[in-house]
């Protein structure tokens, strides 16, 4: 495992990456406006990428460069900018009926973390992953998923659920990168190809649903069901 043999600079080097991309999430939860959250989606796409790369020359895995390019191309530049696009043409801007205020959301979201943490020790503990940098990654990659999951629970725009999602397989890749990263290349070429078609199919989902209900809220699904 990589996490062995990094040195000094390389575990700081990660662990700075890491909250970075952990702090972005919460600019998520601290924003109303739907073009905040593509934003920080893509800034935390991209340090990932960088994560990836860093991992490819610190542990000479010279493939884990392709995966580090692919990740800024598709995750922080090609599915930031489909869903922009679909933003501008939903003429939706900001989330109008969310569950919480963006201040509590954030509360929830620290509490979420600790969570996280005391997991990621006690996980840590059982594998005998002594290194601050595992749990750290364990930490990371836990938050990320359960406040993507807070998102689609919390915000009622469809542009909403399809973030929360993206911020979910965040999560999964940054943890996969730190703590294994010899995974096959092809497996995680085809995950990222999954979430570009993801967001296509989601586009047109919420399009064919804005103009056949009038509306892009899940709560407004919910009054037609009722």
């Amino acid at each position: 495992m990589l996490i062995f043999h990094l040195s000094p600079l390389a575990t700081s080097l990660f662990s700075l990456l890491a909250i970075i991309a952990l702090v972005l999430s919460f600019v998520m939860l601290a924003s109303y406006w739907l073009k905040n959250h593509v934003y920080a989606f893509a800034a935390e796409s991209w340090t990932i990428a960088a994560i990836s790369a860093s991992i490819g020359y610190y542990g000479h895995y010279p493939e884990l460069y392709v995966i580090a390019i692919l990740t800024a191309l598709f995750r922080g530049s090609l599915l930031p900018y489909l869903v922009l696009r679909l933003v501008d043409r939903l003429g939706v801007q900001r989330e109008f009926t969310p569950l919480l205020k963006p201040s509590s959301s954030m509360i929830l979201g620290a509490v979420l973390v600790i969570f996280s943490y005391e997991v990621a020790r006690q996980l840590g503990v059982a594998l005998h992953l002594t290194d601050n940098i595992a749990v750290l990654a364990l930490t990371c990659m836990f938050s990320l998923k359960l406040i993507g999951f807070l998102m689609m629970i919390l915000r009622s725009e469809a542009i909403s659920h399809i973030l929360g999602l993206l911020v979910i397989e965040n999560g999964i890749f940054l943890g996969s990168q730190i703590l294994v990263p010899g995974m096959p290349v092809l497996m995680e070429l085809v995950i990222i190809f999954d979430l570009l078609i993801i967001v296509m199919t989601f586009g047109m989902l919420v399009r064919l649903l804005q103009a056949h209900a009038g509306t892009t809220s899940s709560r407004g699904l919910q009054k037609l069901v009722g």
